[in-house]
């Protein structure tokens, strides 16, 4: 090995003995920004591990309030919800008044469709952990879309109860015009029936001095009915000119004191029912007075002392009742 020397002053410097040292301290300095760079690595490393820490935890926490900012908007919602169908019930107990069953029927079908919409919906959000914004959304529409057809239920119910009220008014009117009509027709019913039965009775024959007599044998007089073979009834028709005159038959009944008819005569049409009569007799009437008529009975059973009745009909009158005692 060559050493070179140099002459300070008369020293002499080995030059090789200089470089050792400063080969050393190199090294040092090397290994120190060795261990400082992996020591900056190391913050480094952590600091960006801890922020990415943070940032997970920001994030986290971040869809946790966001999380329960839906739940709380749900749970809103749902009570939305059950105060509307409430309304809706008490507006369904108000409807049962109103007569246009079509219109009841389309807007309880559009509430029912968009109310079981919303049932759905909250079923399948209460099915699920977490609930997404998109899904408050549409539940939010849906209560929304149930709010405007209650609104319009509300008004369609108001301007039908005041339709229904005023057709209500309308027919009490016209229910009151027609009590009205109804009594004037009854009324004028009641005077035309009165006249036309006092015509009626006006043409009906009258009769006077009706007299019940027991007859023996020989056709006189018997004091005691119950030697009696005949009962002659007689009268007088007086003159009526307001009766028809022609042909009238006169149907007899007599009633005994037991209240059994006297049968013989047949029977005869009397306000549209066939009535027994116990002896008749047709005589010709011309308006005059016909005085002495006379109608006999042949006794055929036995007859018993008491009141006796007598009954006169003709052209569907009757037209005398009267009772006799007989001993």
């Amino acid at each position: 090995m060559n050493k070179d020397t140099h002459d300070y002053d008369g020293f002499e410097i080995d030059e090789v003995q200089v470089r050792k040292p400063r080969s050393k301290n190199n090294r040092i300095a090397l290994y120190a920004i060795i261990a400082l760079a992996a020591v900056a690595l190391g913050v480094g490393g952590w600091m960006a591990y801890d922020a990415s820490s943070r940032n997970k935890a920001l994030e986290e926490a971040q869809a946790m309030i966001e999380q329960q900012q839906l739940d709380m908007e749900q749970m809103q919602l749902e009570q939305d919800f059950e105060n509307l169908d409430r309304e809706f019930a008490q507006f369904e107990n108000s409807r049962q008044l109103i007569q246009d069953d079509s219109v009841k029927r389309a807007l309880a079908e559009k509430y029912e469709a968009a109310r079981l919409q919303v049932e759905q919906l909250q079923n399948e959000l209460k099915s699920e952990r977490r609930k997404s914004s998109a899904e408050i959304a549409k539940l939010r529409s849906e209560i929304d879309t149930l709010r405007a057809l209650l609104r319009h239920y509300v008004e369609e119910i108001d301007r039908l109860n005041k339709e229904n009220a005023a057709l209500r008014s309308e027919n009490e009117e016209i229910k009151s015009q027609n009590q009205r009509l109804n009594s004037q027709v009854a009324e004028t019913s009641r005077r035309n029936e009165v006249l036309s039965e006092r015509m009626t009775l006006a043409e009906r024959l009258n009769v006077t001095g009706l007299s019940l007599s027991a007859l023996n044998k020989k056709g006189k007089r018997e004091k005691k009915v119950a030697k009696a073979t005949q009962l002659m009834v007689s009268f007088t028709i007086p003159q009526n000119n307001s009766t028809p005159v022609g042909e009238k038959t006169i149907y007899m009944r007599i009633i005994s004191p037991s209240g059994q008819l006297l049968e013989g005569g047949g029977s005869f049409s009397f306000e549209g029912a066939s009535v027994p009569c116990s002896a008749k007799r047709t005589i010709e009437y011309a308006g005059e007075e016909i005085g002495g008529i006379t109608i006999y009975w042949d006794v055929n059973t036995a007859l018993s002392p008491g009141e006796y009745t007598v009954e006169l009909f003709a052209d569907n009158f009757r037209l005398t009742r009267r009772s006799f005692t007989l001993n």
